[in-house]
């Protein structure tokens, strides 16, 4: 792989810049195999998606539906999901993280994805990222060869689409026209080594077959072919309605005993996401193909091979592989249903299975739909392909072996059944010409190099979180807290002469180091600016860290309070997550890969994850007389007390003591009856009730 330029330049794309990428490539070009590996390599939080539940169980990931939990309807632009629509999402904190720390959406088998389902991930995405732009600013990698199957669009559903869209395509998506994409097109071929039949399938999937290529495909043309049990034929269908019958009809001609065996499904696993029969029918000698890759490290088989059972009881299954003549003592197989979940410890985003499917890993296989056939291989295949109903049916077919030789044709090809869409064809002439020079390639890394420099210095976010927070305690908690605001206001006002403004004159320098550098990464000048520039801002980050660790403003209205803390921890946590990004910067250097796995873990952290819960307050770092709060030990005693209390009672916190009297407390230590009396929100029935209880806490600190 290594030595695949194509492979190389999507690898540099994907690992230096945030361009969205279409890799598209002829069957058996490598797809899948570069998808498995750049899950394991790239730093990029990312999530794997797929149209369909198969293609998603192959990917290891989920179905486009499953996770954005869309409804199978038609989306229309800027109508279904939004606004007023019945339709509503309600996705959980874990859900919403993930869509928000995402680097890299992966979809693959994107032919098979129609336009309207991009654009409602679209809207997904911008409502939930809080991004206006595209995918809400998240990168995309589209996996697929638009000319294999296309995206089903019945007949009433595109009626009512073909007025938004000029295609049912995805590249019609609006969302998708919006952003710039780059095609890179797979050229080495993995699966087929026979030069002349990679000529012939070459002519097929760009529409140019000849009447010479018809001949010699046609020279595969076999009426009087008879597939018998031991040839290791599996014959492609168009209809799946003609597979069973083939199936059943060849499992019924074996004189042998029929053994059933039923799949254990556990948790929560879709009937459409099955990769075989829930309960297999089987016989010996019956034709047989594997629908996983062999576990065992031995290689023994792989999804799409063929195989004669050779034994089989009630207590198991022995298979003899076609091609090897190797005997396979088959054990089940275990499938996950995978959700993605955050790690709390690597804060890394991980599959989280949902529900298993247990079954042993075989299809009866003397006949296989077109469609299902996707992304395997066989070593000898009958096919037809005369009644060929969709654009790329015959090219997945007929791509899905090995050798011409290993290729029966039960009836010959026409040119009627290399059936070809205009816009695929304009579509695939015009990316051709898209794919990236190496200083359009330079360009994209520098933008994405500065882009990432202004996330990491730019201020305008927090100071709109920091004004929030402020306004909020102006408007509902101006008396209560009089000092902390006028503190907070001051805080603001510096931080907008001495960050914000101060990172707005840094941009326009750096973004000119940037365009002048040669490599941004091993640029001397600028990385020299990035690092003081880190040390300053994380010098004038710590007045704010200070006061915010110093802050207990809360109060008695839950609405008020929920308001209040959700804006408090926002502030918090982005305060918390620059500043560790500056402290790693100035340490490290600006490096992109090491930025992200950095910023990956630290936008996880638990902090987010315990928002809504009581944090543990770090000593007091306000000078008593600048606080609200004359004796903060009393006050938290106070606070835990009345939390007890109020708790055994099964009441609101307010309604055994008031937070203004808590204050109050804390300000004024009152020696008696008649001075606890003195203080606001405190009558004679709280006397009467708690007197005792407070003046014993207050004792303690007076």
């Amino acid at each position: 792989m290594n030595t695949n330029p194509e492979l190389e330049l999507a690898n540099t794309l994907i690992a230096q810049t945030d361009t969205n990428i279409f890799l598209t490539g002829k069957a058996g070009t490598g797809k899948t195999t570069f998808l498995r590996s750049l899950v394991k390599e790239s730093p990029k939080r990312m999530i794997i998606l797929a149209p369909t539940g198969i293609a998603a169980i192959n990917a290891e990931g989920m179905t486009i539906h499953s996770f954005f939990q869309l409804p199978f309807a038609p989306y229309i632009p800027g109508t279904a999901f939004g606004g007023d629509a019945k339709y509503r999402f309600r996705f959980g904190k874990e859900k919403l993280n993930i869509m928000r720390s995402i680097d890299l959406l992966v979809i693959d088998e994107i032919s098979m994805v129609r336009a309207d389902l991009l654009d409602a991930i679209d809207d997904v995405l911008r409502r939930f990222r809080r991004n206006s732009k595209p995918f809400g600013g998240v990168q995309l990698l589209l996996i697929g060869d638009i000319q294999q199957l296309p995206p089903v669009a019945k007949n009433d559903e595109w009626q009512m689409l073909s007025e938004y869209y000029d295609s049912p395509y995805f590249f019609s998506s609006h969302a998708l026209k919006e952003t710039s994409f780059c095609t890179i097109e797979l050229k080495k071929v993995y699966r087929q080594s026979d030069a002349r039949f990679l000529s012939l399938l070459n002519a097929i999937r760009e529409n140019r077959c000849t009447s010479n290529d018809l001949k010699a495909l046609n020279s595969r043309y076999m009426p009087d072919f008879n597939m018998g049990n031991d040839e290791g034929y599996i014959r492609l269908t168009t209809h799946n309605i003609q597979a069973q019958r083939i199936n059943q009809r060849k499992l019924d001609e074996l004189p042998t005993r029929s053994y059933k065996f039923k799949a254990t499904i556990e948790g929560n696993f879709p009937e459409y996401s099955y990769p075989t029969d829930p309960e297999l029918e089987l016989k010996k000698g019956a034709q047989v193909m594997f629908v996983k890759n062999d576990i065992s490290g031995m290689h023994r088989y792989a999804n799409g091979t063929i195989g004669r059972i050779s034994n089989i009881s009630n207590e198991g299954i022995e298979v003899i592989v076609n091609e090897t003549g190797t005997k396979i003592n088959l054990e089940e197989a275990e499938w996950a249903n995978a959700r993605y979940r955050l790690d709390e410890e690597t804060k890394e985003i991980v599959e989280e299975v949902e529900g298993t499917f247990r079954q042993y890993p075989l299809k009866l296989a003397w006949a296989i739909t077109v469609h299902k056939s996707q992304g395997l291989t066989f070593d000898k295949a009958i096919i037809d392909v005369s009644s060929s109903f969709a654009h790329g049916q015959a090219y997945v077919a007929l791509s899905r072996c090995r050798t011409l030789e290993g290729l029966i044709l039960s009836s010959p090809i026409s040119a009627n059944a290399v059936i070809s869409d205009k816009v695929i064809d304009s579509f695939t002439d015009e990316q051709r010409k898209s794919v990236p020079t190496l200083e359009q390639c330079s360009a994209m890394q520098k933008a994405y190099f500065t882009d990432l420099l202004k996330q990491l210095f730019g201020f305008r976010q927090m100071e709109t979180s920091l004004n929030h927070y402020i306004r909020l305690i102006d408007e509902h908690l101006y008396r209560t807290y009089p000092k902390q605001l006028e503190m907070y206001k001051n805080e603001a006002e510096r931080f907008k002469q001495a960050i914000t403004e101060v990172s707005m004159k840094f941009e326009s320098q750096y973004t000119r180091m940037t365009a002048q550098a040669a490599d941004c990464e091993t640029d001397t000048s600028l990385q020299d600016r990035i690092y003081s520039a880190s040390q300053y801002f994380a010098e004038m980050l710590k007045p704010l860290q200070d006061l915010l660790d110093s802050t207990d403003i809360t109060s008695d209205n839950k609405e008020i309070r929920k308001r209040i803390e959700t804006a408090f921890y926002e502030l918090t946590d982005a305060v918390r997550i620059k500043s560790a990004l500056m402290e790693h910067v100035h340490d490290k250097g600006f490096h992109v890969q090491d930025f992200l796995r950095k910023r990956a873990i630290l936008s996880m952290d638990e902090t987010r994850a315990t928002a809504s819960k009581k944090r543990e307050k770090p000593e007091k770092k306000i000078p008593l007389e600048s606080s609200d709060i004359g004796n903060m030990e009393l006050y938290r005693a106070l606070v835990e007390w009345r939390r007890k209390e109020a708790a055994e009672l099964g009441l609101p916190a307010y309604t055994v003591l008031q937070q203004k009297a808590i204050i109050g407390l804390s300000n004024n230590l009152p020696k008696n009856e008649r001075e606890l009396l003195r203080i606001k929100c405190i009558g004679k029935k709280t006397v009467e009730k708690y007197g005792n209880a407070i003046m014993k806490i207050v004792e303690k600190f007076r």
